[in-house]
């Protein structure tokens, strides 16, 4: 029998689970399982004092619930266990192109609903077109449809999916593919979303990736390891990787938002359910509430593109919407707005439970943000 984790697929090659659990992890499943650390059961960590303990909701509950987004201030994670669910050997992909942001919404949201679905994502090209994906787990298969996306010479996934924005059809549905699930699950990896584009502007050219393109992605660590610091600046100026959670019903404010401060296409949409349960991040209610991550990866069109004015307006709407901002991301917040964002009550409960915990590990956001390091 096939298994995966209920929320794999879009961690890359040299992902570790530390950071799904001490960070986020977010996947098109999450719609249905919630974010990583929503399907875990239990942890094991090596506290400051040298001891070894371990958590779950029924044992030690606040250190479990404390655990995902700490970014490693609490302890150190030795072993975690997950929640698992039986797989299929394909993904069957709906594309579902649309024409009008009222259009998007409202599809995106009724696929968000349907449970049929085991995947659901949109790709959005323009403040008013965009393909939604939804996809099911499926052992079948109708040969003449099966493809297989991580072949080295396929074109990247997104140029893929944006080939259907000008087709019709009543139903919506435009075309279906049968994808394998570990092609599926990696197929925003090889243009590590779209972000290659700007690496390797030809790296799409079909002679490139018959001839190299084997080669790509290249390694994250690789990359950096190669910048230099003219070259991280005028990264960090001038180029946008951001998370930004934020309520579903939200979606709208957030699109002509960001249009109107980065314009930044294509972008990434993945619903995910928030469960109410105690941590740094929850719903503003006492019940589950459908989220969804907006994902900007790339070159800002606007001009002039001023990084600092740029992300703190759409932090400041993530707060007034109680969204959240994933912490890999640049944050230009101050402290208290930090705490206005994320729930730090049972996470300064516990550090200060902990022996040595506050000397031996850094505050969070004194962790993760580039201003307090200084």
């Amino acid at each position: 029998m096939l298994a995966t984790s209920s929320i794999l697929g879009l961690f890359w090659r040299r992902s570790f689970l530390g950071g799904l659990i001490m960070g986020c992890g977010i996947e098109t499943s999450s719609h249905k399982y919630g974010l990583f650390q929503h399907v875990c059961v239990s942890f094991e960590l090596v506290l400051a004092d040298g001891s070894l303990v371990w958590c779950s909701k029924d044992e030690n509950p606040n250190l479990f619930y404390a655990i995902p987004w700490s970014h490693g201030t609490i302890g150190f994670l030795v072993s975690a266990e997950i929640r698992i669910v039986k797989a299929s050997h394909f993904v069957r992909l709906n594309y579902i192109p649309v024409q009008s942001k009222d259009e998007l919404i409202r599809r995106f949201q009724q696929e968000c609903e349907g449970q049929e679905n085991d995947f659901v994502e949109c790709l959005v090209f323009s403040q008013s077109r965009g393909v939604i994906m939804a996809g099911q787990f499926t052992d079948g298969c109708e040969p003449d449809k099966v493809n297989v996306i991580s072949r080295f010479w396929k074109p990247w996934f997104f140029t893929h999916v944006r080939k259907y924005l000008t087709l019709t059809d009543s139903s919506g549905v435009v075309a279906v593919e049968y994808i394998p699930l570990r092609d599926y699950y990696h197929r925003h990896t090889k243009s590590i979303f779209w972000e290659l584009q700007d690496i390797i502007p030809f790296g799409n050219n079909c002679l490139f990736r018959y001839l190299f393109g084997w080669l790509v992605p290249p390694p994250i660590s690789l990359l950096k390891l190669t910048q230099t610091e003219t070259t991280k600046k005028l990264y960090e100026l001038h180029h946008v990787v951001q998370d930004i959670l934020i309520p579903l019903k939200q979606l709208s404010d957030a699109l002509t938002l960001i249009d109107r401060e980065v314009k930044l296409y294509p972008m990434w949409l993945c619903p995910f359910k928030l469960m109410s349960t105690p941590g740094f991040v929850h719903p503003a209610s006492d019940q589950d509430e459908m989220y969804v991550d907006i994902g900007l990866y790339g070159n800002p069109q606007v001009k002039p593109y001023i990084a600092k004015d740029c992300i703190r307006k759409i932090e400041q709407f993530a707060r007034e919407t109680h969204g959240f901002q994933m912490m890999y991301g640049d944050t230009y917040m101050t402290k208290d707005e930090f705490h206005e964002m994320f729930d730090h009550n049972l996470y300064n409960k516990v550090r200060k439970s902990l022996g040595h915990c506050e000397e031996a590990f850094p505050e969070v956001y004194d962790k993760v943000s580039k201003a307090a390091r200084k």
